[in-house]
């Protein structure tokens, strides 16, 4: 599992690293798009957090495509 409690600004920057780019925003809640293994992924990431659940986190890494592995680096 990643290291606990990262925040929106954590998240949105790792996943501007692995190749994603923000499409949307309605609210607080940003939308990234990206391409893993050559399948399109949306990650929905809620904008001003300081932390987020393990639940969550889990929802977010399970929507990336990305290993855990990737995560944790």
């Amino acid at each position: 599992m990643p290291k606990a409690n990262w925040s929106s600004k954590e998240i949105e920057n790792f996943l501007k690293s692995k190749g994603f780019e923000l499409t949307r925003q309605k609210g607080s809640h940003k939308q990234f798009v990206g391409y893993v293994g050559g399948v399109k992924r949306r990650v929905t990431v809620i904008a001003n957090q300081k932390y987020f659940t393990p639940k969550t986190m889990k929802s977010m890494i399970e929507q990336s495509g990305l290993n855990n592995e990737d995560w944790i680096k």
